[in-house]
This record gives C-alpha cells, structure tokens and sequence, in this order.
C-alpha cells in the first residue's frame, strides 16, 4: 500500500500523528472532559439567551448587551472550543480545508465581538451610572439592539476582510496537517489596534471613570442617609444604589475577560520568544471565558437562577411564562 491510498486519518496514524505518548485511558479522560467543557459551555449561554429572549421583565438596554455577550460565547462553545480543544491533543488536523477556514473565521470573529461586547458595557454602565435618569430617558431597548446589531455586522466584514485581502494557509498535504493564520505584517498591525488596543483601552478608561464615580456615589449616598430622608432623596438614593449594584457585578465579568484575554494578546506580541505549547494554552484560556460568563451570572444574578430553576422545570411553557416576575 502506498501512502496516496492512505485516508487522512490512517496518514496522521502512520506519521505518529497526534503523538500519543499518554496512556489510551488518559487520552479518553481528556476528550470526556473537553466534552464537558463544551456542553456546558453551549447550555451555559443558551439558558442566558432564552432568558434574556423569553421574559419581558429582562427585555433592558444593559441585558441586550449581556444577549449579544452569550451569543458570541454560545458561537464559542459550538465551533470553536471542540477544535482548540482537540488540537491539545491532536497535532494533526483531521477536519478537512473548508472547516479550517471556518474555524479560522469563526474563532477571529468571536474573538472580537466578545471584546467590543464587553467594550459597550463598559460605556453603558459609564453613562447609566453617571446619570441614570437621562439615561433612562434616551437609552432604550432597541437603541441596544441597533447598537449590538452595527458591532456584529461591523465586525463580521472586518474579519471578511483579513481573510480576504490576507489569505490563509492550511496544510492539507502530509501529516502533520495544520489549520494554521499568518498575519502579513501590515494587517497584524492593524488587526492589533483594531481587535486588541482600541476596545481594551475603551473597557479601561470607561469602567475607570465608573469606579471613580461609584465611590463619588457612596458619599453621596452616606450624606442623604445622615440628612433627613424625604422622596425624592430616597429615590435618587435606591437609584445611585441600583445603579452601583449593576455596575459592580459587571465589573467582575469585565475583570474576568481581561484576566483571561490579556495573556494570549501580550504572548502574540512576543510569540517569537513563546514556546508553541504555552501559546496554545493561552488561547484555550482566551476561549474558556465564554464557559466562565455563565457561572458569573449564576453566581451573582438571582434572576438567570430564577430562570434557570423555571426553564428546567418546563414552566417556561406555560402560556403565560413571558410575563413571570424573574426579578
């Protein structure tokens, strides 16, 4: 038999491709457990979508954002995660040119809708913490939505873009095969700027100036307790205090994702310097943040509890479950 009639995955086996020098029950244990991963992923952000779409009462400008978050993760769990996962283990890339080139686009594209994602956040808690009455005002559900809408459309001829006029190489000749994205210079360049520096830099200042503005808040709030108490301090107070609440628990979502994006763009800059391996550590460590969200907002939200609690337990078809109070 000679090699042209070997299939890919016979070649990968032939060319000690993945090198399997872990026991057959440890590289089992691996693949359950990236398994796990990836369910909980998808499930994860799919019960914070039909949250976030199902119940009326969530239907908010803050939590159409948290929406278009959840979708990018949810792309995350399904198309990407599976693949980066695997290439851990698996040094040869079995899955064929056409869903290399859509790994490749896929992972770019949510790589960079999650972090203008989180970049509108942290303009929304600027302006609804600084002044939540006009905000209430100006700011609505489908200002939100048309927002959220621009940045993937946006964002998705951006990356269109980098493939196109950039190009791609994918080894699909012998084993090692790769699934492998080359920059040119001048696009890394730009691809920096626009993906990494610009919206990073957005998330920064913006919840900067919420953390000076909260604790400006805090004394305010300290003086209207210590004066006497009439309805329209207590309602500016609750207000201040709402508003503070919301920003604190995204603050620890933001705090999170940088944490977990800041490592894989620092080693980009360096990766000449940076062993293959650790690189490709910090990627699944970018990607994991989409499995982290969802346990942020069981954690910290009772209402995605509440909905959770009502989707599992089937009321959620129920014909009047839309207008279930979740708060």
């Amino acid at each position: 038999m000679n090699l042209t009639e070997l299939n890919q995955t016979d070649r990968c086996l032939l060319f000690s491709c993945p090198e399997r020098s872990v026991s057959f029950a440890v590289y089992v244990f691996f693949y359950a457990c990236a398994a796990v991963v990836v369910f909980l992923t998808v499930c994860g952000n799919m019960l914070v979508i039909i949250s976030v779409c199902h119940f009326k009462q969530l239907h908010t400008p803050t939590n159409m954002l948290i929406l278009s978050l959840a979708m990018s993760d949810f792309l995350v769990g399904l198309f990407v995660l599976p693949f980066q996962l695997s290439r851990l283990t698996e040094s040869c890339w079995v899955f064929g040119s056409v869903l290399c080139i859509v790994y490749i686009f896929i992972s770019f594209f949510v790589t960079s809708i999650s972090i203008y994602n989180v970049a509108l956040i942290a303009v929304d808690r600027y302006f609804a913490i600084s002044n939540p009455f006009l905000y209430t005002e100006v700011v609505s559900v489908n200002t939100a939505c048309v927002a959220v809408s621009f940045n993937w459309i946006v964002l998705m001829s951006y990356n269109t873009s980098v493939l196109y006029f950039n190009g791609t190489y994918a080894g699909l000749i012998m084993c090692p095969e790769e699934c492998v994205f080359v920059l040119q210079e001048v696009w890394s360049v730009i691809d920096l700027l626009f993906a990494f520096v610009i919206p990073c830099s957005t998330i920064i200042i913006f919840y900067g100036l919420v953390f000076i503005i909260a604790k400006k808040h805090a004394n305010a709030i300290r003086d209207l307790n210590n004066q006497t108490k009439t309805e329209a301090s207590k309602k500016k107070s609750d207000s201040m205090k709402s508003e503070r609440k919301a920003a604190s628990v995204l603050s620890i979502l933001v705090a999170v994702f940088l944490a977990c994006i800041f490592p894989y763009f620092l080693c980009a800059l360096v990766s000449n310097a940076i062993e293959t391996t650790v690189f490709e550590k910090l990627v699944i460590l970018l990607y994991l943040n989409s499995s982290v969200n969802p346990v942020i907002y069981a954690l910290f939200y009772p209402w995605f509890r509440k909905c959770i609690k009502i989707i599992l337990t089937l009321q959620i078809f129920r014909m009047d479950s839309a207008l279930i109070t979740v708060h």
